[in-house]
């Protein structure tokens, strides 16, 4: 009697073996394609943070060249403020569900066409509307590109290293960004600065689809009732710290809309805990505070 082999069993344990596990993240790649992924992420990244730098330093020839009343011409630096802050976590959500690569570039399209927009602003109402614009663009782009960036990047070194040029590339685009404006208003005009980024933001959408690795979609019905509450809270709170800028922390306006934003972002919580697809975790958030080590609870209470 013939004693059967094993040579189809470990066969088929190396082939379950170069499948990737179930939830892990998506490979980089060759080393080529790592280099391009990043640049990718940190270029886009880098370019909404340089147009929201530019507008800083721009505005003194803003407001000569449109004629714009102080009240509008502080409107144009906080219309993308107030727009990033309240959308920020519906950004993060429509990625989770359409695919982040898909939401990245939509993300991506979306700030580029505002970009134009405001470089060719007539009048101080275009140019509000269209930093508003930019605001849901980078509101879009930003949680999107930290999670392709974790997601094409192994725990370990290389995706600290990653995360650690992505931190960096903020403070770099923000500096970079006053010295571009400045530069731009001085020889050329302020519209130039938003400009600068067109083709190079273009160039960012035709490679993202061939690099960017695409993440699992999820499926279930899209929370609207959080994602209301999420934007609204948000949003009432930036507004808050916006005006606050101006008249203080006592006027009634600052004080209407913080405590606005405070019930319903826990109107928001308590929304979350019940729903089947919450906008955010609840119980995520709960774990992660209760893993913080009790030395560092000891600091933070001390």
């Amino acid at each position: 009697m013939t004693t059967p082999t094993h040579a189809p069993t470990h066969t088929t344990n190396r082939r379950a073996a170069s499948w990737p596990q179930e939830g892990a993240p998506a490979s980089a790649g060759p080393p080529g394609h790592t280099r391009a992924i990043l640049a990718i992420i940190l270029v886009s990244y880098f370019l909404i943070l340089l147009d929201n730098s530019v507008v800083f330093t721009g505005v003194p020839s803003i407001r000569a060249d449109l004629n714009l009343p102080q009240t509008q011409l502080s409107w144009v630096q906080d219309a993308y403020t107030l727009v990033f802050g309240g959308l920020l976590l519906l950004g993060a959500r429509l990625g989770d569900l359409l695919g982040r690569r898909r939401v990245f570039i939509a993300g991506l399209l979306v700030f580029v066409l505002a970009s134009a927009l405001v470089g060719s602003a007539p009048n101080g109402t275009w140019l509000v509307v269209a930093r508003a614009i930019q605001g849901i663009g980078a509101a879009i782009v930003a949680p999107s590109s930290l999670s392709l960036l974790t997601a094409s990047f192994p725990e370990g070194p290389a995706r600290a290293r990653a995360v650690a040029m992505y931190g960096a590339t903020a403070g770099i685009g923000a500096s970079l960004g006053l010295v571009v404006g400045g530069a731009a208003a001085d020889l050329v005009s302020w519209r130039a600065g938003f400009f600068i980024n067109l083709p190079i933001v273009i160039a960012m959408v035709l490679l993202a689809p061939k690099y960017l690795p695409e993440t699992e979609t999820r499926t279930g019905a899209f929370d609207l009732p959080g994602a209301i509450l999420a934007t609204l809270g948000t949003g009432a709170l930036a507004f808050s710290v916006i005006d606050s800028a101006d008249h203080g922390w006592t006027t009634p306006t600052v004080l209407l809309s913080l405590a606005a934003g405070v019930v319903l972002l826990a109107l928001l919580v308590l929304r979350e805990r019940g729903a089947p697809q919450p906008i955010i975790s609840v119980r995520c958030l709960a774990s992660r505070a209760g893993r913080v080590p009790v030395s560092r609870r000891r600091s933070l209470h001390s």
